[in-house]
């Protein structure tokens, strides 16, 4: 960084973020790009320097409080959110960010705490994290063998039930394999129309690395592709003019699960910020009709902005209540795209502060919200067409256990979607559904079924 008075002003602006995501209880990749709006202006490894901080901060709460608690006499609970704030900012500098020295790390946290009118408190903070530096490599975290949750909970910042939960539902060394996982670099991937030749998809890429961007084909889809390098996607070549869309590898899957045929009549029922609907339009190549619905018109008009980008002239949105029965859709479906609402337990890797808003019995009335859903949205759907059934959560209660229930209470057959999986995901699908979660894979969590209409 430039000089002192920069070093200051980004962890201000960190530890605001964390002030802020508290007191307004909002998700505090909103607040960032509140603020990252408002400093514009900012150099882009400046802005990296806020989003690293600030969203680890965040990420690595449970761990970064144990740490402070452990060297400070006054617990956590009862310190003032500014202080707290400054304290979790300058530990995870000293533990996580080894661009930046230790010292410096120390320095910008007193110096914050001055600007704040906290002069008084300059030398505790300066205390705590001077300890922190010198028993970095020897912290004492709960003993995998004699605490393995409490460990977890802990080294990998998650709520003890959730990491309670996936032991039960998956075992120990999976569960562990899932939060390292999410702890992981989130990527971004970008879907590339499907319908450009090989040729002008090459000649897309090769423009985008001469502006410096990284890109890495994805094995799995040959439409997907990594990209690195650039904090505006909508700067990238071809943004403007529709040819890729921003989507996660998971999401992507769905419509290739679907087995969407030329002429269909598609519904997208819980459809903002409009990913599958696009991905169903650009499978249908300008036949057929895809119909989507969200809850609100802000929603609902972000599809919109997406469809007018890409161009599609066979896409329709209206503001709609999934719970609610409309009787003008009934049966007309031949494919019903239903990503349903859920925990988000597979995108904590990219809304790091899920985790500390969610409890268990949010978990359990979302899995009755789910079935009000798919039970109403069921009725759109054609006989002989196609339900596929969608989170973006590694929870089985709002998953397989849900998908089992489909079959029980509703008049459908659940379709095997090997057959459409790209290989390298065979490990990921048991009894025709498909569990994705971030470790091996570095895409979201999700879980995808696809149920057939019985005739």
């Amino acid at each position: 960084m430039a000089n002192q008075t920069d070093e200051i002003l980004l962890r201000r602006l960190c530890a605001e973020i964390l002030v802020e995501t508290t007191r307004r209880q909002e998700f505090g990749n909103t607040i960032l790009k509140e603020v990252l709006d408002k400093y514009n202006y900012l150099e882009g490894n400046k802005k990296a320097f806020i989003k690293k901080l600030s969203m680890g901060c965040l990420e690595r709460k449970i761990q970064l409080d144990y740490i402070i608690d452990l060297y400070s006499k006054t617990p956590v609970k009862k310190m003032k959110p500014v202080v707290l704030a400054i304290l979790e900012t300058g530990v995870y500098q000293i533990l996580f960010m080894d661009q930046v020295y230790d010292t410096t790390a120390c320095n910008a946290a007193v110096s914050l705490a001055k600007k704040k009118g906290l002069a008084n408190l300059s030398g505790f903070i300066n205390a705590v994290l001077r300890k922190v530096c010198a028993e970095k490599e020897h912290i004492p975290y709960p003993d995998k063998e004699e605490d393995f949750t409490g460990y977890l909970s802990v080294y990998y910042s998650m709520p003890s039930w959730i990491v309670e939960q996936w032991i039960a539902q998956y075992g120990a060394a999976r569960a562990e394999e899932m939060l390292s996982g999410l702890m992981a670099e989130t990527k971004v991937f970008l879907r590339i129309k499907e319908s450009l030749s090989e040729g002008e998809k090459e000649a897309l890429k090769e423009k985008w690395r001469n502006a410096g961007v990284t890109v890495t084909e994805s094995t799995l889809l040959p439409y997907a592709c990594e990209v690195k390098g650039t904090d505006r996607i909508s700067s990238l070549a071809g943004f403007e003019e529709g040819l890729f869309t921003v989507q996660d590898l998971s999401s992507m899957l769905v419509c290739e699960c679907a087995g969407i045929k030329a002429g269909d009549h598609i519904i997208d029922v819980c459809a903002a910020p409009g990913g599958k609907t696009l991905h169903a339009a650009e499978k249908l190549q300008g036949s057929g009709r895809v119909d989507s619905f969200d809850l609100t018109e802000h929603k609902v008009e972000r599809i919109r902005e997406n469809i007018a980008r890409m161009g599609y002239e066979n896409v329709f949105c209206d503001v709609k209540d999934a719970t609610v029965f409309y009787e003008e859709l009934e049966n007309t479906a031949d494919v019903l795209l239903a990503d349903v609402p859920c925990s988000g337990m597979g995108v904590m890797g990219r809304k790091q502060d899920i985790r500390y808003n969610l409890s268990k019995e949010q978990t359990e009335e979302l899995v009755k919200l789910q079935q009000q859903i798919l039970t109403n949205v069921s009725r759109y759907v054609k006989p002989g067409g196609r339900m596929v059934f969608s989170t973006c959560t590694i929870n089985r209660k709002e998953n397989d256990e849900n998908g089992k229930w489909i079959e029980e209470n509703l008049p459908f057959t659940r379709a095997d979607i090997g057959e459409y999986l790209p290989k390298g995901l065979e490990e990921y699908c048991h009894d025709g559904m498909l569990q994705l979660y971030r470790g091996k894979l570095s895409c979201d969590g999700f879980f995808i079924a696809v149920f057939e209409k019985n005739r």
